[in-house]
């Protein structure tokens, strides 16, 4: 009992609540850095830089993501003019908002994970935003299993982010990954076998332009007696003319002459080669199927999934891109309240989303004939803050009379 009440002393700490399992996925010892689970340099050079339709459906996600038009509010306005949206449209001397966002979800669609680095004090409004590569970045978690550092290393060049009682200088936007704590699993990591096909079935075609097109034959040596062999110089020298003057796409037609006792048999395509084509179809369709990308958008031949190009694409930033877009600026947002001390809300405004109007128009026309709805609570549906007192008079004083006089107590006769 001694000991206990002298462990109970006055150099105890005070009892901090947390997450019963945040001992359990700290690793084995703090300050171990938790490494990716997939190589991302390796994903992207095959899926990206030398795929296609990886290339293109990761632009086509980036460059729509970023061109939607963001709006800053809390719970009373909408802000037109804020130090936070002058950051955000211009965050640093070399890049724009579009160019800021689509790095960023570029980033988030090859590794699952998007790092954005404020630069300024905290407590303060970022002088500028930068975003961090995915591939150099690493998560130093603490014993709690929160993070308590970001490493970020070029060669042999480290530089550490350190987090200070919750205050975090990088935004850490993950997608969702099922087995792992700390980093998020990307389209292009589902993609992966699909994209194996494809190249491949690339290659394999590659390969037969470079035998003129067509398919391979065989050049059958009869021989005198009908059973011998060449010999070593003349089989050397047939496979240097065959190479030299029969062989790819710029001998494409030229006329073979072969000598005595050589016959050339054509060989025709195998059931396997013919289906051959479709498998990279095929291929094509699961690799845009894992970035959520309509088939029809990428000109892939054979999708009928869609009536026609408007529904498709109508169904592209409804299902893949507003998702993507709310998630990163709700993240986004919540970051910057934090560091700055105001509650603000970062989100897409849907009303200049062309691809969504005729959506958006019958969810206006909806909400405007609800005419037991108050102006507060039809603007509440439609996404909008409440009107401040001297807007809802305005409102009021705007509001066109009536068919007759406002019926007053009437008085009686004298």
């Amino acid at each position: 009992m001694v000991f206990d009440f002298m462990k109970r002393g006055a150099g105890a700490q005070p009892e901090v609540k947390a997450s019963a399992t945040g001992p359990a996925i700290a690793y084995s010892s703090a300050g171990r850095v938790a490494w990716s689970p997939r190589d991302t340099t390796t994903l992207t050079r095959v899926g990206f830089t030398g795929n296609p339709v990886g290339f293109r459906s990761v632009k086509l996600i980036a460059e729509a993501a970023s061109a939607l038009p963001l709006v800053l509010q809390n719970r009373e306005a909408r802000f037109e003019d804020h130090p936070l949206l002058s950051v955000i449209s211009r965050p640093n001397p070399v890049q724009g908002r579009s160019d800021l966002f689509e790095a960023l979800y570029a980033q988030i669609l090859l590794s699952g994970n998007g790092y954005l680095e404020a630069v300024g004090d905290w407590g303060q409004v970022p002088a500028e935003l930068h975003v961090l590569r995915s591939d150099r970045m690493s998560l130093v978690p603490g014993t709690d299993g929160w993070p308590i550092a970001y490493e970020y290393a070029v060669g042999n060049r480290k530089h550490r982010f350190h987090v200070e009682n919750g205050h975090s200088p990088v935004c850490h936007i993950k997608s969702f990954h099922p087995a792992d704590d700390h980093y998020g699993l990307s389209p292009i990591q589902a993609a992966a076998t699909a994209i194996d096909v494809h190249n491949s079935a690339s290659r394999w075609s590659k390969g037969l332009l470079d035998n003129a097109a067509r398919p391979s034959g065989a050049i059958v040596y009869g021989g005198s007696d009908g059973q011998s062999s060449m010999s070593s110089d003349q089989y050397d020298r047939l496979l240097t003319e065959m190479e030299s003057h029969h062989q790819g796409a710029r001998n494409a037609g030229r006329p073979m002459l072969l000598e005595g006792g050589l016959d050339w048999k054509p060989m025709g395509f195998s059931p396997s080669d013919m289906e051959f084509q479709k498998t990279k179809e095929a291929a094509a369709r699961e690799i845009a199927l894992a970035f959520g990308v309509p088939p029809m958008l990428l000109g892939i031949q054979g999708d009928a999934t869609y009536g026609n190009y408007q529904e498709a694409n109508r169904a592209f930033y409804r299902l893949t891109v507003l998702p993507l877009v709310q998630k990163v600026a709700g993240s986004i947002g919540h970051w910057l309240s934090e560091m700055t001390g105001e509650a603000v809300e970062l989100k897409p405004d849907l009303d200049q989303v062309s691809a969504l109007a005729p959506e958006r128009d019958a969810q206006w026309n909806r909400v405007a004939k609800a005419d037991f709805l108050t102006a507060d609570e039809k603007r509440a549906m439609l996404g909008l803050p409440p009107l401040t007192e001297n807007a809802q008079a305005e409102v009021f004083d705007e509001m066109p009379a009536g068919d007759g006089d406002v019926q007053t107590e009437e008085t009686p006769d004298a």
